[in-house]
């Protein structure tokens, strides 16, 4: 199965998306967006995102992405009036765990994309940054490569101020490049979903975009639990497949967090599992195959990339999967399993967690486009036929599906 899928042509998932459906900005109200429902039974219909509690099932169990997007765009000028460089982060190298690098204090080092990288050979960079009522300097100092990326040392000689505090007041919210527009003021709101709070992404979990306070209250009022994971949105998420066939594109690595309660109720399975975004979608699908390598003892922080297709997999159920991880989180005496993962999920492969997607319309030979022709096969392209035909607005800003 592996090399069958690893032969797929991305080409065979292309289609023509004019630059006129691309969303620039979003609805004024998240909720008055278009939703396409696409049923189990290959049916479409047309409806309001604002109707999505009364079409979920009566046995949902809603999961989302609670990361939040940082000012991960820094733009430093070299010397006075010399060339801007701009530096974006991309996750944290020293600390490596993302809550204590958000809380350093003086120094910590981020893997991050540099812009106009050629006119910053040596050296470092500055800025000063007011935070609060005081004013700190902020240095930059390339410690070394790491393929496309480098390794940037931040200090600051303030130990009361954090690197959280400087992003967030020295940074910008890195919108996707093919919206072809600078950030704007509004994006700081308008590219967060009203429930995140564990900062880490540069890039929104889009689908969630759609949530308002009202529409989750309504979801709760039908009895249908809410859950929250994490997973932090890697830059990779933007990365075309340049090749002609997938196997030799390589995903990004993502971190995921997901709680023992969680993973408690998913071993139960008494739900439908109804993912929010394709980023909650590969955390718990993930988390199935994780489990898989914990049984077998393979397990070594990172879910490998074609793990899933592997002629060795186990092939647990979902309860032995889930009880796995449960005896290492007990084991380790952690309530939250901390992992990456690198996971390509593509037509062929099998869904053991969710059941039902809410998700946008994706880009052309794109991952996420993979991931969903894998959930509901082939039926793909007339799906996205009928979103054009009738109107809906594409990529990150634009109307979102219900995929059952």
């Amino acid at each position: 199965m592996e090399e069958t899928i690893k032969g797929i042509k991305i080409e065979e998932y292309n289609y023509e998306l004019p630059d006129e459906r691309i969303a620039r900005h979003p609805l004024a109200d998240r909720a008055g967006c278009k939703l396409l429902v696409r049923r189990r039974d290959g049916s479409i219909s047309e409806h309001v995102f604002s109707e999505i509690p009364d079409l979920l099932p009566d046995d949902a169990m809603l999961v989302y992405n609670n990361t939040r997007v940082i000012n991960a765009r820094l733009r430093f000028r070299k010397g006075d009036g010399g060339a801007l460089i701009e530096i974006f982060c991309l996750e944290p190298i020293q600390p490596r765990d993302y809550a204590v690098s958000f809380a350093a204090t003086e120094s910590c080092t981020w893997l991050c994309f540099v812009g106009n990288s050629k006119r910053w050979k040596q050296g470092s960079l500055s800025m000063e940054v007011k935070v609060g009522n005081k004013t700190v300097e902020l240095f930059a100092t390339r410690e070394g490569r790491d393929g496309n990326a480098s390794h940037v040392r931040f200090s600051w000689h303030d130990a009361d101020v954090t690197f959280s505090q400087l992003i967030e007041a020295a940074g910008e919210i890195p919108i996707p490049p093919y919206l072809n527009r600078s950030t704007e003021a509004s994006d700081k709101d308008d590219y967060q979903t009203v429930y995140s709070h564990i900062d880490g992404s540069v890039a929104a979990p889009t689908a969630g975009l759609h949530f308002t306070p009202e529409v989750l209250e309504r979801v709760s009022n039908r009895g249908i639990p809410r859950r929250e994971l994490t997973l932090h949105v890697g830059a990779g998420t933007f990365q075309p497949v340049k090749s002609e066939n997938i196997g030799e594109h390589e995903m990004h690595s993502e971190f995921i967090a997901v709680s023992k309660d969680l993973i408690k109720e998913l071993a139960q399975m008494s739900r439908q599992v109804i993912a929010v975004g394709t980023t909650s979608v590969r955390t718990l699908e993930s988390l199935y195959h994780i489990g898989c390598m914990i049984e077998r003892r393979e397990w070594t922080g990172e879910l490998p990339q074609w793990y899933p297709y592997s002629p060795n997999h186990p092939g647990l159920s979902v309860a032995q999967s889930m009880n796995a991880i449960l005896q290492y989180l007990a084991v380790q005496g952690s309530d939250v399993l901390i992992a990456s993962t690198r996971v390509i999920i593509a037509p062929g492969y099998k869904y053991e967690m969710v059941k039902g997607i809410i998700t946008n319309f994706h880009q052309p030979q794109s991952t996420l486009l993979l991931l969903v022709s894998a959930f509901i096969g082939g039926e793909w392209r007339e799906m996205y036929d009928f979103a054009m035909a009738h109107d809906f607005r594409f990529l990150s800003y634009g109307d979102a599906s219900l995929l059952l």
